[in-house]
């Protein structure tokens, strides 16, 4: 017998925890490396090698956390949010704390910081996810609360980009510098603590099926993991995935300042690319029920490669071009971060048909590793083409500069998300085949007490 679905009610308070974890993450992503050249003056290569050192430390400990919280959740995840929203808040005002003194003592400060916030963001974060694949087997479920979530991380996405700025200026008094970063991220980390609380307070989890009466070792959820065609398939491509849009989206503020010359147009644009979730993200919902979640993956990689091609072709600088071009980049992008969220619980299961272990945080502690590891490399990737092709902050740049900046802007992207699309069609779970499994899982008879 299939287990009770959840009223809408719950999956949407759930989902309202996005909104918590993008204002950090968003920030994170967007502002943090331009925050350490532009507003800190440490060097690019330096900036984006530690921001590339922090995000594989934030793979590791992701991995560490899912281990962790999947050997003592069976009776559900929400408690790790609650003992975790206050720290992860703190930590997030670290990682942008100026430091006192320069150079490498500068460098080590930063990092410390940046280390800490990572830290707390992965234990928290993994338990939230824990809690996007206990609290519904259901495909259709899943497909809503990605969906969801992903309404809730445009709304901090439009917050973050458009408020970091005038806010940060408003409670500091300061019109620029590295006040505005700090006090900014003190009032998000106040508003993400408060949701996370709620969420871990109130979301109530599905029980674990009777079929799995404990957790499985650690070693035969990491083996099962191996053994899991649709876990690897989705994890391949999700990681040229990440690195097509670490390097586009880190590239988006530069590019503003330095080619179109208007970095407010870039703020601007970040804010845009994040209010057209609210139209792209029930799109790709409807898209994958018609077609299936695999083939919105496999139609989004496309059309982003294509837009990547056809900005290599062109020479986009006035800004509402710019603009204009991103947005429809983000469409695309936007279809393949629902896929992969609403792709990645249903591998819980095909792993556990395919190799009889059932892996809850294995899977996304892995996974987040995977994410963090591409994102660290491409982020260090940027950082080392730009610095090669003579990047300096705030200096005129050359027309070779940046001509190679451009080039790399261009066809990083490209081939991450043609090699997306390629490794996309080796997942067994098309369309109908996850319910199929959760049908011939829930005849299964329970395990012995």
């Amino acid at each position: 017998m299939s287990p009770a679905r959840p009223p809408r009610s719950r999956i949407a308070l759930l989902a309202f925890g996005d909104f918590a974890f993008n204002l950090y993450w968003q920030s994170i992503m967007v502002f943090l490396v331009f925050y350490y050249t532009d507003a800190l003056r440490l060097p690019v290569a330096a900036a984006t090698l530690t921001y590339a050192a922090a995000s594989i430390w934030d793979g590791i400990v992701s991995l560490a956390a899912g281990l962790f919280v999947e050997r003592r959740a069976i009776h559900g995840y929400g408690r790790y949010l609650l003992i975790g929203a206050v720290p992860l808040g703190v930590t997030f005002v670290l990682a942008y704390l100026p430091p006192p003194w320069g150079g490498p003592i500068a460098l080590a400060v930063v990092l410390g910081g940046h280390l800490l916030f990572r830290t707390a963001y992965a234990f928290v974060n993994i338990a939230y996810l824990g809690m996007t694949a206990r609290i519904s087997a259901d495909s259709g479920d899943r497909g809503l609360l990605t969906g969801l979530r992903m309404l809730f991380g445009t709304a901090a996405t439009v917050t973050v980009a458009l408020a970091t700025h005038p806010l940060g200026a408003w409670i500091s008094g300061a019109a620029s510098g590295p006040r505005i970063y700090l006090y900014a991220a003190a009032a998000f980390a106040a508003v993400g603590t408060a949701i996370l609380l709620a969420v871990g307070a109130l979301v109530k989890e599905a029980p674990l099926p009777d079929r799995r009466a404990a957790a499985a070792p650690i070693l035969a959820g990491l083996r099962s993991l191996a053994g899991n065609r649709a876990f690897l398939a989705v994890n391949a491509a999700m990681i040229c995935m990440i690195m097509g849009v670490t390097v586009l989206e880190k590239s988006i503020l530069y590019y503003f300042k330095y080619f179109v010359g208007d970095e407010g147009a870039g703020r601007l644009a970040l804010a845009s690319m994040g209010a057209l979730s609210a139209i792209a993200v029930p799109l790709w919902v409807a898209i994958a029920r018609r077609l299936g979640t695999r083939a919105a993956w496999l139609l989004a990689a496309s059309l982003a490669a294509g837009g990547m091609a056809l900005f290599a072709a062109i020479d986009i600088r006035g800004a509402v071009a710019t603009q204009g071009f991103l947005i429809g980049m983000q469409a695309a992008i936007i279809g393949l971060h629902f896929s992969f969220w609403a792709m990645l619980p249903d591998t819980i299961e095909y792993g556990e048909w395919s190799t009889g272990v059932r892996a809850e945080g294995s899977v996304f502690g892995v996974a987040v590793l995977l994410q963090r590891i591409a994102l660290g490399f491409a982020t260090g990737l940027i950082g080392a083409v730009f610095a090669a092709a003579g990047y300096v902050a705030d200096a005129q740049l050359s027309a070779q500069t940046l001509s190679g900046m451009r080039l790399a802007i261009a066809l990083l992207p490209f081939a991450c998300f043609a090699l997306a699309a390629l490794l996309m069609l080796a997942n067994p779970l098309k369309r109908g085949v996850h319910a199929r499994i959760v049908d011939a899982l829930a005849r299964r008879a329970p395990a012995a007490p």
